[in-house]
């Protein structure tokens, strides 16, 4: 193992700070997983441990390299993990983020997808690092279980995944979602814009735009809720195409 540094974005590898992300890395890409660190002071060492061996991965126990890579008192486990590509499921729904900004809010959208059954998402370019420890710190590790893919535009994405029934999420949508009128589609893509800016105004020609309603007192829903209330609506039971 080469000599582990400060995370920065240009590395080929990446840590998960805590232990409960890094037994979801363990458990969901196990052949990513290039080692673990273990603080003196965990109390769960031996079943860590144990897991490590289960999966051929080494782990080792350093307190020193521990608080060098991570600025958390807490933390007593660093995985290290390469970077890996995947490709979104041409039969599954998708979420898209157009640019996302912050590492916080894109590892959150990440739980909260994984929490509604959606397992891809797809990243227009330029948007926040998925891969920095605190996209998956904030992700709690579901980051592991989703497929993600970058694009350099959302041309791109819909000429890739062109049957997806397109729905962009805008404060000047054309139609209000709710939960008696709710879509039911099969294949869908929810799209949601940068955290400042939302949606271009581009975005009201591609497939159907819809408006969460709000109280005027906000200007806006922060993107991650907006993004739970969306993939609420389209993956609750009641919306289901498949209900009878």
């Amino acid at each position: 193992m080469e000599q582990i540094k400060p995370y920065k974005k240009g590395a080929d590898y990446s840590y998960t700070l805590g232990a409960f992300p890094t037994i979801e890395l363990i458990n969901s890409r196990p052949e990513y997983v290039k080692a673990v660190y273990i603080h003196s002071t965990f109390t769960d060492q031996d079943n860590l441990m144990k897991l490590c061996r289960e999966e051929k991965i080494p782990a080792l126990t350093n307190d020193k390299l521990i608080h060098k890579i991570s600025d958390k008192e807490n933390c007593f486990v660093i995985g290290v993990f390469e970077k890996y590509e995947c490709r979104l499921e041409q039969d599954k729904s998708h979420i898209v983020l157009v640019n996302p900004g912050n590492m916080g809010n894109l590892g959150t959208i990440i739980r909260t997808a994984a929490g509604m059954g959606i397992y891809d998402i797809g990243l227009i370019t330029p948007c926040a690092d998925l891969f920095n420890p605190k996209t998956v710190r904030s992700s709690m590790g579901a980051l592991f279980r989703l497929r993600h893919q970058h694009f350099d535009s959302f041309k791109e994405y819909r000429d890739k995944y062109p049957v997806h029934d397109v729905f962009t999420f805008m404060l000047n949508g054309t139609n209000t979602l709710e939960i008696q009128n709710c879509p039911k589609t099969a294949l869908f893509s929810l799209v949601f814009g940068n955290e400042a800016t939302g949606l271009d105004d581009s975005y009201l020609t591609e497939g159907t735009s819809v408006y969460i309603p709000q109280s005027p007192e906000v200007d806006s829903l922060n993107i991650t809720i907006a993004v739970g209330i969306g993939a609420f609506l389209f993956t609750h039971p009641s919306n289901s195409p498949y209900d009878t």
